[in-house]
């Protein structure tokens, strides 16, 4: 058998066996735990498929528009039976995932296999999380984005809109991807304008365009979740002071620390996410200056989602997976990656595997105070922090023209 035969049969049986075992993890061990917010999404579709009450249509909504989209497809299969939904929803995962493997496999470089085995580790050391939620969804659009972002800006670009239109975070990848662009205009701003027009046109026609924007009020009244990086402190104070607690947000269901300065920290990181975002585009701009924009376009692109991860006061366990795209594209450019990728690449295998080991298994300790639990979550916010300066590191040096360096200068 032709050695390039048996790997791409190796790949897909790996690929088989990841999401099998993800899918058991949370359909059959901790459904209740892993897929709680799978379960939530089948409350919606019964809802809205068989009460004939529609997110965003008929109210104010936690979640984009384009969510629905995802959230009724599967609730087209079964939206009353809780397993019948998550197997279905496991499906549609499986399926993107796969198309973004496949087109990583013909359009990535010559790492590509190596990219490829490398996120179905990243898959299985998040978890059972890693498919069940919506960022499941988004981030193989995001993979898809990237691997086609060189070649065809446009479809790049109506993807990543698709995506923020589900969850917000993949339209910061549009930063990077308009600079690199050689026709920004034509290439990026447009397509992304008529992905904006289709949703709202469909919203609209439903008459909930009141709604549309609802979610970025309901995140807005957002605590301090207690697995962000800045809760930290406090989450290590809450096993010693009575005053630092973890107390549940009944409305979103969400844990978040409360104690002396954290409504501050929460209004710090309001600007401080809009603002890191926005320096982090200053860079890009630079970038395209100096004519360096297309080799930036992916340590943007890491450095983006790091940011988002770090300086976000929502912690969950989820917004690992959006790592996932920028690290899988910069593996498969080279032949060899240089020692800033690999180290990127480790860090954030290792922030996935204790977030794993943090949400499902450890989460109730997590809540009642288990300190080794508790440690494990500040080791895994640490590896986050340590991610973005190296990803910060590399996209400065990549906007100056200096590429191949870690942050170390080797």
């Amino acid at each position: 058998m032709p050695t390039s035969r048996r790997a791409h049969l190796a790949l897909a049986g790996g690929f088989l066996a990841v999401h099998a075992w993800l899918t058991w993890l949370g359909v059959v061990v901790v459904p209740g735990a892993a897929f709680h917010d799978v379960d939530l999404y089948r409350s919606w579709a019964y809802q809205a498929l068989e009460g004939g009450t529609w997110p965003v249509v008929d109210g104010p909504w936690v979640y984009p528009a384009g969510a629905l989209v995802p959230i009724l497809l599967v609730g087209l299969v079964t939206a009353t039976s809780t397993v019948g939904y998550a197997l279905a929803w496991c499906g549609l995962v499986t399926v993107l995932d796969a198309v973004a493997m496949l087109v990583l496999l013909r359009q990535g470089g010559p790492g590509r296999f190596r990219a490829a085995w490398w996120w179905l580790a990243f898959l299985a050391l998040l978890g059972p999380v890693a498919v069940g939620r919506l960022d499941a969804v988004a981030a193989p659009l995001m993979v898809l984005a990237l691997a086609l972002a060189a070649r065809h800006p446009a479809l790049a670009s109506s993807l990543l809109t698709a995506g923020a239109w589900i969850k917000v975070a993949p339209g910061a990848l549009l930063v990077p991807v308009v600079v690199a662009a050689s026709r920004p205009l034509r290439q990026v701003v447009l397509p992304a304008a008529a992905v904006c027009a289709m949703v709202l046109a469909g919203v609209a026609a439903g008459g909930g365009l009141g709604q549309v924007a609802s979610f970025m009020s309901t995140q807005g009244d957002r605590g301090l979740q207690v697995e962000s990086v800045t809760a930290t402190g406090w989450v290590l104070a809450s096993l010693s002071r009575p005053d630092v607690t973890i107390v549940l947000d009944e409305g979103l269901v969400t844990y978040e620390v409360v104690g002396p300065g954290t409504q501050q920290a929460t209004a710090v990181l309001d600007l401080l996410l809009p603002a890191s975002v926005a320096g982090l585009a200053a860079l890009l701009v630079l970038a395209r200056r100096r004519g360096t924009a297309a080799a930036a376009l992916l340590p943007g692109a890491l450095a983006l989602v790091c940011v988002l991860v770090v300086t976000n006061k929502v912690g969950s366990p989820q917004l690992l997976a959006w790592l996932a795209a920028p690290v899988v594209l910069l593996l498969a450019a080279g032949s060899r990656p240089t020692r800033t990728v690999t180290t990127c690449a480790g860090l954030a295998l290792g922030a996935a595997g204790l977030t794993q080991l943090v949400f499902p298994w450890g989460y109730a300790g997590l809540l009642t105070g288990d300190g080794t639990v508790t440690g494990i979550l500040a080791v895994r916010n640490l590896l986050l922090v340590l991610l973005t300066g190296w990803a910060v590191a590399l996209l400065v040096r990549t906007a100056h023209g200096v590429r191949g360096l870690s942050p170390a200068g080797a």
